[in-house]
């Protein structure tokens, strides 16, 4: 597998860590493990049914919830909440209205820099930015195995978070 951040961006020799997931990542109702690069399991996907708004519970490998990820209700563009696991708000995912040559997004945090989201968010080829910075990009050219796309975050990140920033744009993305 290929790795684009090497040890760029960290203290020297660090490196980022890379993340396997799947297309339309789970339906709602489903359950998915996300898969670091050695194919062990890094973190779990539960996918709530019969909820009202579309869910999605990201935990650890001890089954303690990190992030909610749902659609936000009554929306005038595609919208999704990310919450801690206190229900705090840790983040919005929002795709701009305007978008002519490529997909744009917004991630706004709360009390941090907001990060912007570009490139072609169907075929699972953009990067995430903050501040101006490339802090992760997502590629399917990284597997060969169907339907399968790699998420490589730069050291330093909330994994978890870019995760579950992924898994949102995955789900508003192939409704």
């Amino acid at each position: 597998m290929m790795r684009l951040f090497g040890s760029r961006g960290g203290s020297e020799g660090e490196k980022g860590h890379i993340y396997k997931m799947h297309e339309k990542l789970v339906s709602i109702g489903d359950d998915y493990w996300i898969e670091d690069e050695t194919g062990e399991r890094a973190y779990h996907v539960d996918g709530k049914a019969l909820r009202i708004r579309n869910t999605l519970i990201l935990k650890d490998l001890r089954g303690n919830e990190l992030y909610k990820i749902q659609e936000k209700l009554l929306r005038i563009r595609d919208t999704m909440n990310i919450k801690n696991a206190d229900d705090s708000l840790a983040a919005t995912v929002k795709k701009d209205l305007i978008n002519i040559l490529r997909d744009k997004w917004k991630v706004e945090i709360p009390e941090e820099p907001d990060m912007e989201i570009k490139g072609n968010i169907l075929d699972h080829e953009y990067e995430i930015e903050s501040e101006g910075r490339k802090i992760a990009e997502v590629s399917k050219k990284w597997f060969r195995i169907r339907d399968s796309y790699g998420v490589e975050i730069e050291p330093g990140q909330d994994n978890a978070l870019i995760l579950a920033i992924a898994a949102s744009l995955d789900q508003m993305a192939h409704d």
